[in-house]
Parts: C-alpha cells; structure tokens; sequence
C-alpha cells in the first residue's frame, strides 16, 4: 500500500484538445445529430421525482438511529444526491428547458440543490463551463488536481485517501486555483439553500439534514457512482484525455459515462448522448473506454502507473467553440 506512482508530472501537450475537431468531422459525415440538440421534456419529471424521494425519505428516518442513516445514506440516499448533482451538470448546459429560458433553468437548479445540502448549481456552472471551453488549462480547467495533491497523495494509500477526500478537493479546489467573485445568484442559492436546511433541522432534527450532508460526501468519496470522476478524464491510456464509460450506473447518472459524446456534443441532454454514438459509431467504438467504475476506483489506486499526475495539461487556452 506504500508503493509510489511512476508519474512525477502531469502530461503536457501542445496541442489544443480534441472535442473541438471531431465535432466537425461528425457534424460533417452526419448532420442529423443536430436534431438531438435542445433539452429532454422529460428531464423536470425525473428529477422532481428524485427531490421528492428524498424529501419522503427525511420523513421516513427521522427517528432511525445512526448507523441505520448513514447505511441508507450511502446506499440509497447518497445516490439520489450524486444523481441530482449530475442533474445539475445538466442543468448547467441549460437541458432542463432549453437555451431559451435560463431562467427557468436556473430556477430548477435551485430545487434540484435542496437534497443536497450544499449550496452548488450556480458556482458549479461558473466553473463547469470553462472546462469544456479550456480543457487542460493550466489555469482554467479546475477540473485538474493541484501538484500540491499529487504529491501529498502519491503513494497506494495516498491515492486512496485522497478518492475519499475527492468530494472536498473537487469543491475547493476552483476557490484556491482560479478565484472568482461571488454572483448575485450564487447568494440567492445560498439563502434558498440555507432556509431550507434551517427547516430540515426545525421539522426533523439536525441529524436529517446530517443524513443529507453526509449522503452527498459519501457518494463523492468512495462509492461506485463517484468513479465517473476519475473515469472522465485520468489518463489510463497515454495520449487520451477523455474517456467514456458503457455500463448500467448510466441509468441513474443521465448518462454521464458518455463522457466523449458529451463533450462532443454539449447541447445534446444526457438522455440522446446514446443516440450520437449509435449514429457514428466509427468515432467512439475504438477510443480507450471504461465498463466499470467500481474497476475505475481500484484500477486508480493501486495502478502505479496512474495517479492524481495522470491528467493532460496545456499552457494553450483551448478553442472558443
């Protein structure tokens, strides 16, 4: 468990990043896939159902005792709370409603938020945005660990504290490695976020609000559904920079394992993502791909080969497409 990684830097490239070009040439071959843009009118009804399970599921623990909470928290109510912060990374491409109505889109992100615990949708967008715009930016992309965490965590079980740490790196990281001031709608989420964790704690007790919080971490540490984050983008293949998952977590994670075809495509909402692989098979079939994020998880830590080093990074600002 103390074996080091091989990597002693990050992967650097001069090259601007992929998704860009072979857009084109898809768009080029197969023009049809415009007509997957635009938002899944049946979005709003899977997610609203999401918020309300949980908002039943406070009801139904809120005298359980703590060991039944943090169980059900990890296994049933963590993933709702991964689910509806994928819900959010859709929410962020506006695919809630369409381009045409940000406000609603951003609305839906504030009920979206509430299980969560944590006050995200708006500041996830001002970050997320600019990893598509600036993949591998030095600066940009905060998306990419510090060599700060990849030194400290360079070992076996180095790696495997910082996956459980990853929820806390992954929120803090952007505020310490590219700042930016608070927006007028980043308070507003924060004080509809507040209120509603106030009456959690007034109408249930602070352990539910406990069971919430506690729900989201887990499900961002060590949990099957959190290997999407480091199967998005770690190099487990030299050369390759993004990869995509086809196994069954899909389901409930609006196929953000298509994480090619996303990038690909950012206007088409996660539902269609199947759909522009069926199209153009050719560009994705014989990319390197991953089929288990539990696999993903274990093939981190003890691979010495790969490790919070192994991302591609570029002093290029990427393309403005």
């Amino acid at each position: 468990m103390g074996q080091h990684v091989s990597r002693t830097d990050f992967e650097w490239v001069y090259t601007e990043e992929p998704h860009a070009s072979r857009r084109k040439l898809i768009l080029e071959k197969y023009p049809q896939i415009k007509k997957l843009f635009g938002y899944d009118p049946n979005f709003k009804w899977v997610v609203t159902s999401m918020v309300l399970t949980q908002f039943v599921l406070l009801y139904l623990l809120k005298d359980r005792s703590w060991p039944v909470l943090i169980l059900v928290a990890y296994c049933l109510g963590g993933v709702i709370n991964h689910s509806l912060m994928l819900a959010i990374h859709e929410i962020a491409h506006n695919l809630a409603f369409g381009h045409a109505r940000p406000l609603h889109n951003k609305l839906f992100g504030f009920f979206a938020n509430l299980p969560i615990g944590l006050p995200i949708t708006i500041s996830f967008k001002k970050y997320h945005l600019e990893h598509h715009r600036y993949q591998g930016d030095d600066q940009k992309d905060t998306d990419i660990p510090t060599y700060i965490e990849a030194k400290l965590f360079c070992t076996t079980f180095g790696k495997f504290i910082w996956v459980i740490l990853q929820p806390f790196f992954y929120s803090f990281r952007p505020l310490v490695v590219y700042p930016k001031p608070p927006t007028f709608l980043e308070f507003v989420n924060l004080v509809i976020q507040l209120a509603f964790d106030a009456l959690v704690v007034y109408f249930l007790g602070g352990r539910m609000l406990g069971y919430l919080l506690l729900g989201s971490v887990m499900a961002m540490g060590l949990h099957p559904v959190a290997g999407h984050f480091i199967s998005e983008h770690y190099m487990f293949k030299k050369g390759y920079e993004t990869y995509s998952y086809y196994g069954p977590l899909n389901w409930i994670t609006f196929n953000v394992g298509y994480h090619n075809e996303h990038h690909d495509f950012p206007a088409v909402p996660g539902s269609r993502l199947p759909e522009v692989k069926r199209i153009a098979p050719e560009f994705y079939d014989n990319l390197p791909q991953h089929h288990s994020w539990t696999a993903v998880l274990y093939d981190f830590v003890m691979d010495p080969d790969v490790g919070p080093y192994a991302r591609i990074r570029r002093k290029a600002k990427g393309l403005s497409s």
